[in-house]
């Protein structure tokens, strides 16, 4: 394979991190986190600053530092962004990378 064939590495990184399937349903989950989180007693905008990671984690049902991990690889893969309120790390869809993901992707696939 040329350099010029192959695949660009943050695709690759993204790829990889939907790859898994728990992963690629929270980041669906973050599209519409009314919808899909009991955000009862939340006190920032999700649609602003995300969900908070223990609304995902009550979501999903699996441990905080398994949640954690998960949403750590998403934001390595540049597909959600995280924000720290005090002691809470809330998480967030990054719309403008994800669109360019799929734009890649239909242009190289």
């Amino acid at each position: 394979m040329t350099p010029s064939e192959e695949p660009d590495p943050e695709m690759v990184r993204a790829l990889r991190a939907l790859a898994n399937p728990v992963r690629l349903q929270l980041l669906s989950w973050l599209r519409d986190p009314e919808r899909h989180f009991d955000l009862t007693g939340a006190t920032i905008d999700p649609h602003e600053h995300g969900v908070c990671v223990s609304h995902i984690q009550a979501k999903v049902g699996l441990a905080q530092s398994t949640v954690s991990a998960y949403m750590a690889e998403l934001e390595r893969a540049g597909l959600v962004r995280s924000t720290r309120i005090g002691k809470w790390t809330h998480y967030k869809r990054d719309e403008p990378r994800i669109s360019q993901l799929v734009t890649t992707l239909s242009q190289s696939l």
